[in-house]
């Protein structure tokens, strides 16, 4: 079962930095061309923020059943271990939190500059957290 989950965990990965890259260069395409933000606009990053948060939800269910998660908590002096066990999983929550911290916070906004922003800074420094902490090793087998 363990496997399965830490594949879907995996593969869902690709999916979500996808979504995620394009949400962003749309956001920042958006920005720099003075553009209107629109109902597409929207949708780009809704689904970026979906696919982000049905990352989470996997990747607790692996923190929660992986040797390497939360078993291995207390082991700070591997740097693997540290890595799967706190860093990754830290880094990723705080990335998602500015991401759906982002999503919150075009609701209120008006001007199609103010929204899109707002999603270059959040969704973009998010992705860049989220990069920040990946297991690159495991990304290339």
């Amino acid at each position: 079962m363990y496997e399965i989950i830490q594949k879907l965990h995996s593969w869902w990965a690709y999916v979500a930095f996808l979504l995620l890259v394009i949400a962003v260069v749309n956001s920042l395409i958006g920005l720099f061309s003075k553009k209107e933000f629109t109902p597409n606009d929207k949708k780009i990053a809704l689904f970026a923020l979906a696919a982000i948060h049905t990352q989470l939800l996997i990747g607790v269910i692996v923190y929660f059943v992986s040797p390497l998660g939360f078993a291995s908590l207390g082991q700070m002096k591997d740097a693997a271990l540290r890595l799967t066990s706190l860093e990754h999983p830290l880094m990723n929550l705080i990335g998602i939190t500015l991401i759906t911290i982002g999503w919150m916070n075009h609701k209120k906004l008006t001007t199609s500059k103010s929204k899109f922003k707002t999603f270059s800074i959040y969704y973009g420094l998010g992705l860049v957290l989220i990069l920040s902490k990946i297991p690159w090793e495991s990304w290339f087998n």
